[in-house]
């Protein structure tokens, strides 16, 4: 095959290829999508395909878009700041799950307080076949937008289920409740819990605070006794967790139990409270929360709060691709995004 004039700055097009392999642009269409129920030849088909890789040639997914009216994008606009280790394990087998199912999700920077109106302008430029955002960023307006540029779902990620459009629920409450729960069950009568204070973890930590202040609410109501619970604001600093360990170290009255928000704020405590000469778990017992797997490795071997479990990924990832097949957009369908589960080691 003799490859066709081209510009240098100029990719390779379908009809290149066409000309390249001697067929119609057509069939390169047909070959190159899998179109169902057309009859090609073996031959044919090895010719684009031969053709389309000899010129390098890629499908221009924004022609595609305009031709549909949407991409096969489900967009994601997150944060700006790091996220955990347990979003990134959770975000690879969504992509996984989702391209087996024909889409491509993609995470979107940007700014992290756009919200509404203005915010769905933005995305619905992408022609995205989903939008999975934080509830809070969302509006009436938002989502009518979306929808009107072609957006088959609008899926809302929060607390609880959104009055606007279909809802992943993630419960950082039943989180909390879970890691009082143990502590509680063995034999700690004094808890405390952590609430980060940088603002993009701190209404996480909030609702986590809540669901310990319930379990030991109801725990202690059963018993007949009251428990304490004592609440820890703190940054993800050392020298601030160090003068928590010291502050307890000389109370008669300090925590025999901590929640520390997550494993990696656990792994900050561990230190500060061993260092401060408190034995973990004798004098205080520790529990994270992400189950990450570096926490079965340090000594204590952590204990934590398995939030998501093996298939969630999956099963989420199938969840949304059926609410753009099905065009869902009622805000009384919601899916729960957390199960959790007590993994029991060491530190507790």
């Amino acid at each position: 095959m003799k490859l066709p004039p081209s510009a240098s700055d100029r990719p390779p097009t379908s009809v290149d290829v066409a000309r390249l392999a001697g067929v119609s642009q057509a069939t390169v269409s047909y070959v190159l999508n899998d179109a169902p129920g057309v009859r090609i030849s073996e031959e044919t088909r090895a010719k684009v395909r031969a053709a389309a890789d000899r010129l390098g040639y890629a499908p221009h997914a924004s022609a595609r878009a305009l031709k549909t009216g949407r991409s096969d994008l489900v967009l994601c606009p997150v944060p700006d700041v790091a996220l955990g280790s347990l979003f990134g394990i959770w975000m690879r087998e969504m992509t996984e799950r989702l391209g087996e199912r024909g889409f491509r999700l993609v995470l979107l920077q940007g700014d992290a307080q756009a919200k509404g109106v203005a915010a769905a302008r933005a995305w619905a430029e992408w022609r995205p076949a989903a939008v999975l955002v934080q509830e809070d960023r969302l509006t009436r307006a938002a989502v009518r937008q979306l929808h009107a540029a072609g957006t088959a779902a609008v899926v809302a990620i929060g607390p609880e289920p959104s009055a606007l459009t279909p809802t992943l629920v993630f419960d950082d409450a039943g989180i909390g409740r879970a890691a009082a729960r143990h502590l509680i069950e063995r034999g700690r009568r004094r808890l405390a819990a952590v609430v980060p204070t940088e603002p993009v973890l701190r209404d996480f930590g909030e609702r986590r605070l809540a669901g310990v202040l319930t379990e030991a609410a109801e725990a202690g109501g059963a018993a007949g006794s009251g428990l304490a619970v004592e609440r820890v604001d703190l940054p993800f600093d050392e020298g601030a967790a160090a003068a928590v360990a010291a502050r307890w170290a000389v109370s008669p009255d300090r925590p025999d139990a901590v929640f520390a928000y997550n494993d990696e704020y656990a792994v900050l405590m561990l230190r500060a409270l061993q260092d401060a000469g408190l034995d973990v778990p004798g004098d205080v017992a520790l529990v994270g929360a992400d189950d990450l797997p570096w926490a079965a490795l340090l000594r204590p071997r952590i204990s934590s709060v398995r939030i998501l479990g093996e298939g969630a990924a999956g099963d989420t990832a199938d969840w949304i691709a059926g609410l753009i097949r099905d065009r869902e957009r009622s805000p009384a369908v919601h899916r729960a995004l957390t199960r959790v589960e007590i993994v029991p080691r060491e530190s507790s």
